[in-house]
């Protein structure tokens, strides 16, 4: 079972901290791109059948720099917020707020983190990753990579720092 899923019945009413640890796989994310464990240092206050779950994820995403194609880990740290009620209680409703997502439910037993883990963590990745911002990219013609040096080809590609 994974670490985002939390035992609500071994929870004492108040707020209470919980460690949750899985793996890539476990999140529905991709081993390759998701090296090592996601971790989170959650705070999980339980009033009743309400649940507040907040605290922050961390991971290690692995992309491929769009100027100069190389791979690199670059990591996460994004903060996590879940508000969840028990089934039956907002009747009629649940299908509403849980598609519009203000608000998950639970059965009373366990809480499941996975689905909210994983797409907190993907939207936090970012549409043209880059492996450090002066990252120079390749040459249009030869496809030389500029970080190590002017390519020598005559495409006009000016030396570092021209």
């Amino acid at each position: 079972m994974s670490g985002f899923i939390i035992n609500l019945a071994a929870l004492r009413p108040g707020l209470s901290r919980v460690g949750a640890s899985a793996s890539a796989a476990d999140l529905d994310l991709p081993a390759a791109e998701w090296p090592g464990p996601v971790q989170a240092e959650l705070q999980v206050d339980r009033t009743h059948d309400r649940v507040s779950v907040r605290g922050p994820v961390q991971a290690t995403a692995r992309l491929e720099c769009v100027r100069c194609l190389k791979s690199f880990d670059l990591p996460v740290r994004v903060e996590l917020e879940v508000f969840a009620d028990r089934s039956g209680r907002a009747r009629g409703l649940e299908a509403d707020l849980e598609r519009d997502d203000y608000m998950k439910f639970h059965d009373g037993r366990q809480l499941d983190l996975r689905g909210e883990t994983r797409e907190t963590l993907l939207l936090e990745m970012p549409i043209t990753p880059h492996c450090r911002e002066e990252c120079r990219g390749l040459c249009p013609d030869c496809g030389a990579d500029l970080n190590l040096g002017p390519c020598g080809c005559s495409s006009g590609v000016p030396p570092s720092g021209a």
